[in-house]
């Protein structure tokens, strides 16, 4: 596969276009939730028509960067492991991971109790914060890949 990812004219670019659509979708559809969940964005939309309309497009958007970063990887493997940026990623990507699974088995448990709430409780609040501030930073350490 590696060979297939540095040799062909166009897997390389390919991948890279999917990477992006995937990040796209992945970043911006959390994004969403996450005002949501800070209280700055759709006070008026109750949190789990939210998050039953755009999380399915975030996972749909993480699979396609996994997936095309994971092949991408396979072909500049030696320059991603000796940028500086890469564990700042794989870290803040872990970060945001840890962040989803303590919110849905968490505070998302009673969310029916606060959905419809313009402002929710503070642990959502810091949740939504949380996970703009790791997602973009994964952003950020991913176009620090090419450059450092």
């Amino acid at each position: 596969m590696a060979i297939w990812v540095r040799m062909a004219p166009h897997a390389y670019p390919l991948l890279e276009s999917l990477h992006i659509l995937g990040v796209a979708m992945l970043i911006g559809g959390a994004v969403v939730v996450d005002l949501r969940l800070m209280g700055l964005g759709g006070r008026h939309v109750p949190v789990t028509m939210v998050t039953r309309n755009v999380l399915p497009l975030c996972f749909i958007g993480f699979a396609a960067a996994a997936i095309s970063g994971g092949l991408m990887f396979t072909g500049i493997a030696r320059a991603v492991g000796l940028s500086a940026a890469a564990p700042w990623k794989l870290g803040l990507i872990l970060l945001s991971g840890v962040n989803i699974l303590i919110f849905h088995f968490g505070i998302y448990r009673s969310v029916h109790a606060w959905e419809q709430a313009a402002v929710p409780p503070w642990p959502a609040r810091i949740a939504g914060s949380l996970s703009m501030i790791s997602w973009v930073g994964v952003l950020v350490a991913g176009r620090y890949l090419a450059y450092v």
